[in-house]
């Protein structure tokens, strides 16, 4: 392991001291899972990017101004009722 050395605030030391002691970790290793769980996140989200891009465009279709003054011929207490 590589030692490394910060600085944090008081509040994120307190945070920090109160949720590895209900984990039962040491801080240093909720430190590390803190770190791998927030440098791998930016992969999924850079995969997902192009999927909110469809989806962006397909919710940009359904409120075409043609499509907005057509009315749902459906009440939401209707789906509960199936």
């Amino acid at each position: 392991m590589i030692r490394k050395q910060v600085y944090i605030k008081p509040h994120q030391d307190a945070l920090l001291k109160k949720k590895a002691g209900e984990l039962g970790v040491t801080e240093a290793e909720l430190i590390r899972r803190a770190l791998e769980t927030h440098l791998t996140a930016g992969t999924v989200v850079q995969k997902d990017m192009m999927a909110w891009e469809r989806e962006k465009q397909f919710i940009l279709s359904r409120i075409k101004p043609g499509n907005r003054e057509q009315r749902r011929q459906w009440r939401r207490e209707e789906l509960y009722e199936r």
